[in-house]
């Protein structure tokens, strides 16, 4: 009995050792928030304030590299500044296209010319720009849980007042609702998931995560709710098989998982035609 205790034990700990298995969980784990946030995000048409925050990631990168601070910390705390900024912007009735536009291209340029000042950050920019799975650690894992598990917690707390001021922002008012408190709730969230799914699909890739999945999802639900739980299932299905397109065509793993979500979204338009 002693023995097969010991030999289910070492197996256990080698199979999580096992890059694969990481690279899979970390898959699966940033798709249970890229799928709601995902579905809100399309609801709302905020891709353009995923494509900011993702884009402000790379600041974020070369912040915590000049500071010695751990990059999920320096990407963290600039996709909130991000975050918060754009939501202000919103609430102040700026023209948000234009304005999203500016601070998403400056952002990503900003951090590419920063980067540039840091000696050997260049060897590694790839990484940031379009993921790197392959190498993702326990550490990172556990942070790509946590947090995509923090965001899911706080969309199924605010779900409801969070539908009411997508649908219709008066409704939400007579309700007692804030809208902007709400969409400040979904931009703090984006913030969070940008943090998180830098190592998995990198700041470039970051919000066609966030759409793809979700806009597949659209073609097969009838609810919201239903819609979020299918983009979560087409969010993890496009990380695993773009994982496998990268191990048997010796692709680039994040751009194969996009790859991928394109192809599902492909076959969820025809289907819906036919």
């Amino acid at each position: 009995m002693g023995t097969n205790t010991g030999r289910s034990t070492g197996t256990g700990t080698t199979m999580l050792d096992d890059f694969l298995v990481r690279a899979g969980l970390a898959a699966v784990g940033l798709s249970l928030a890229t799928g709601p946030l995902g579905s809100f995000v399309i609801w709302r048409r905020m891709a353009y304030f995923g494509d900011a925050t993702s884009h402000a990631a790379i600041l974020g990168v070369a912040l915590a590299l000049a500071t010695d601070l751990p990059i999920g910390v320096g990407t963290l705390a600039v996709a909130l500044a991000m975050a918060v900024t754009v939501a202000t912007l919103a609430a102040r009735g700026w023209a948000m296209d234009t304005t999203l536009g500016v601070l998403a291209h400056s952002a990503l340029a900003f951090g590419l010319v920063a980067v540039s000042f840091i000696p050997g950050a260049r060897t590694d920019l790839s990484a940031y720009l379009f993921g790197d799975i392959l190498a993702v650690s326990r550490g990172e894992l556990l942070l790509v849980w946590l947090g995509a598990l923090g965001v899911l917690a706080l969309l199924a707390w605010r779900w409801q007042p969070l539908l009411t001021a997508t649908l219709s922002e008066d409704l939400a008012h007579a309700a007692g609702i804030k809208p902007d408190r709400e969409r400040l709730v979904l931009v703090l969230a984006l913030a969070v998931v940008v943090a998180v799914a830098l190592k998995v699909v990198g700041a470039l890739l970051i919000a066609a995560m966030l759409i793809i999945p979700a806009a597949t999802a659209r073609s097969f639900a009838r609810t919201p709710e239903a819609m979020a739980l299918a983009a979560i299932g087409i969010g993890a299905l496009s990380g695993l098989g773009g994982l496998g397109l990268s191990l048997w065509k010796d692709t680039p793993t994040g751009p194969s998982i996009i790859v991928v979500a394109a192809l599902l979204f492909a076959l969820g338009t025809l289907r819906r035609r036919v």
